[in-house]
């Protein structure tokens, strides 16, 4: 059976942070088994998108240009505009499923009367939320209402794995609507590193919003520089920065990121908020990267075999791992060689496909069997 699916993202497209990654490639996952899939997103982006997916645009407001993640001012009247986009879609092209990704997705999709939801959790905003604002309490609180609160209204729930799925679980989503499919990468697009016998630069890419916790990293290099004066540190990012201590490398798409992760470097993620599931790991893993990631989002990584795990906001354990693949291009080759592995087998999209083409399936037929 063939679905026609929309599929909804309360975000700027194309960008290349992880969310709009996400986004993209499950909906060329589902393509490739055959459905038909519509984006619907907000009406600007970063470059062009060159996947041939049906892109549906809501209007413009003034003052919408911004692509970092996070509140802002013109949000609430972009959702509203979202939504009724998303109605004329799931009209004028009759629409079977839409798969809400992200919780603001969720809310357009619910706030646009439309039937049925898979929505596809990113994160837990009793998790992100706070990390937005310099005083915590209320946002927290808020997060934990929006965790207990919406979730639980889509017909299925799709989470990454397994921490976030029990989460919502407790906070009132009913077991049996939760399933976990991870995200996929296709590995086969990525150049395999080769390690050398000279010092690599330590990499990050990827946005700098405050949960990617971008500080352990410099206090890791720190004390990185102690053992290695001249040891270098490269932040690859779409977003404009200027930060004392890195050379920071525009990559506003997926060429020029390629590219960098083709080279020999040390892929250091010092994020420690669990929610999410870093794009950017699996991103390295598909390139054969040595990998150093603090503990609470290392969910792809298993230690010692496809990268070095840390305790969360510990930089001296950072910077000893990094140290450590950085004088040893034979364990930064072999760690690199099995990620890779591990991206191409347990991550490649065909698999991830099959799982989605299920739920979304099974999700479709009792909507249609309860009406």
């Amino acid at each position: 059976m063939s679905l026609r699916i929309a599929m909804v993202g309360a975000c700027p497209y194309p960008v290349p942070q992880g969310s709009q990654v996400f986004l993209r490639e499950n909906a060329l996952a589902l393509r490739s088994r055959g459905h038909e899939v519509h984006l619907v997103v907000y009406g600007h982006g970063i470059g062009k998108d060159t996947t041939g997916l049906p892109i549906h645009r809501c209007r413009r407001i003034p003052g919408d240009g911004r692509t970092d993640a996070g509140p802002f001012l013109a949000k609430p009247a972009l959702d509203v505009a979202l939504a009724f986009t998303l109605r004329r879609v799931v009209r004028e092209a009759r629409i079977d499923l839409v798969c809400a990704h992200n919780y603001e997705a969720l809310l357009v999709a619910l706030a646009a009367g439309v039937r049925p939801i898979l929505y596809h959790a990113h994160n837990a905003m009793s998790d992100e939320l706070p990390y937005y604002f310099r005083w915590k309490a209320l946002p927290t609180w808020l997060g934990r209402w929006l965790d207990r609160a919406f979730p639980r209204h889509a017909d299925r729930v799709v989470a990454p794995h397994r921490r976030l799925a029990g989460h919502l679980i407790v906070r009132g989503c009913p077991h049996d609507k939760v399933v976990i499919v991870p995200p996929p990468v296709d590995a086969g697009r990525f150049e395999p590193v080769t390690p050398t016998r000279d010092t690599p630069p330590v990499l990050y890419t990827g946005n700098l919003d405050a949960y990617q916790n971008i500080g352990l990293l410099f206090e890791a290099m720190a004390l990185v520089r102690k053992a290695k004066p001249d040891a270098r540190l490269v932040i690859a990012t779409a977003q404009q920065a200027c930060l004392p201590g890195a050379e920071i490398v525009p990559t506003p798409g997926f060429d020029s990121l390629k590219r960098l992760l083709a080279r020999d470097s040390v892929f250091a993620v010092p994020r420690v908020s669990w929610s999410g599931y870093p794009i950017k790991l699996l991103n390295a893993m598909a390139a054969g990267k040595a990998i150093v990631a603090c503990q609470s989002a290392a969910y792809p990584i298993t230690h010692e075999e496809t990268g070095l795990i840390v305790p969360d906001n510990d930089a001296q354990a950072f910077a000893d791992a990094i140290l450590r693949l950085m004088n040893d291009h034979r364990l930064r080759a072999e760690l690199g060689a099995r990620a890779r592995e591990t991206a191409l087998n347990e991550y490649r999209p065909s698999r991830v496909a099959e799982l989605l083409e299920r739920v979304a399936l099974e999700v479709v037929a009792a909507r249609s069997g309860a009406q």
